[in-house]
């Protein structure tokens, strides 16, 4: 099986799966609608219609994308929305993907990793197993046929981020904004590392009786950020001069992704406030930690595309086909 055999059919597994998910979604609206459903939808109708609304929307933009790195017509869409919604559903989803393979290995070895609990709602309705099934395969397969397709569209349509080894050419970064990058990266990345080990401090009381997959889920955002960090480090040339592009850019953009959509999302929350949704953290500290975070994935993101710029110049068009030999 060719690569763009792969990439046809992991997009377009993507964009099946997360039908799924938006099925979901889309039964969730109609039951706040209607008045029925789980107690937080009858108690706050407005509020579960409006949260579930702009998952639909979500949901649906995501399916969009699988089918754009499955079909032709992905080529020819603009540049700038590709790479976006691209960026930010690796941030979501394809950074999901160890979480996922550590959930299931550890689910393999039989450690409990809910606690004994069920999904549930306030007054103790359970969400239906097929819901639940359905939410699941939609996310993994989304994740999954993300993780597979958006690297081959990429490279089919910009081969030359690919090629080369990292640091050569150097990407000229200062070093005190290299630092502080990194300390805005890294930063957010020590709370979660220290949360997700039973730290409490910064936590709104109670806020830390979490089961194991939240801890690692947690953990998951600290580890994409120190990745993301180590992509902008080998980028600039100033560590592992050797290593191949192709990877410093993955990690660059993954790390950079997860930082910005996990924390935009987040930050929403924490100032609208949807239904009875209380942050985690102390509300100050969420602020902060959610904002600086969104920055640093900004910043890295902006590093990144930078260092694709040169070999641009060099004759490579939208489409990657070079107009003229590439030279180091």
């Amino acid at each position: 099986m060719n690569a763009s055999t792969v990439q046809r059919y992991a997009g377009l597994g993507a964009a099946t799966t997360l039908s799924l998910y938006l099925g979901v979604k889309v039964v969730w609206v109609g039951v706040g609608l209607a008045g029925a459903g789980p107690a937080e939808a009858r108690s706050s109708p407005g509020e579960w219609v409006l949260l579930n609304a702009v998952t639909v929307v979500m949901a649906a933009v995501g399916v969009a994308l699988g089918l754009a790195l499955a079909l032709p017509f992905g080529r020819r869409l603009p540049a700038p929305a590709v790479l976006f919604f691209a960026w930010t559903a690796c941030g979501f989803l394809g950074s999901l993907v160890p979480y996922g393979v550590v959930l299931a290995a550890l689910g393999a070895a039989g450690v409990d990793l809910d606690g004994g609990g069920a999904h549930s709602t306030d007054d103790g309705d359970a969400l239906p197993a097929w819901e639940s099934a359905l939410i699941t395969i939609g996310f993994a397969g989304m994740a999954i046929g993300v993780a597979l397709a958006l690297p081959l569209y990429l490279r089919a349509r910009w081969p030359h981020v690919f090629r080369g080894e990292a640091g050569r050419p150097a990407l000229v970064v200062s070093l005190p904004r290299l630092l502080i990058l990194t300390a805005a990266a890294l930063a957010p990345a020590a709370l979660w590392l220290y949360w997700s080990a039973g730290g409490r401090k910064g936590l709104r009381p109670g806020a830390s009786d979490w089961e194991l997959s939240i801890r690692l889920l947690i953990g998951n955002g600290a580890l994409w950020a120190v990745l993301g960090t180590l992509g902008a480090w080998l980028l600039t040339g100033r560590l592992l001069r050797g290593t191949p592009l192709w990877l410093a850019m993955t990690l660059a953009f993954v790390g950079s992704g997860s930082l910005f959509a996990w924390n935009a999302w987040r930050l929403a929350c924490a100032v609208l406030r949807p239904g009875d949704y209380e942050p985690y953290q102390r509300m100050p500290l969420a602020l902060a930690e959610h904002t600086v975070a969104v920055g640093a994935g900004a910043a890295l993101l902006a590093l990144a595309l930078r260092r694709s710029r040169p070999r641009e110049a060099h004759g490579c068009g939208q489409d990657g086909e070079s107009a003229s030999t590439t030279r180091q």
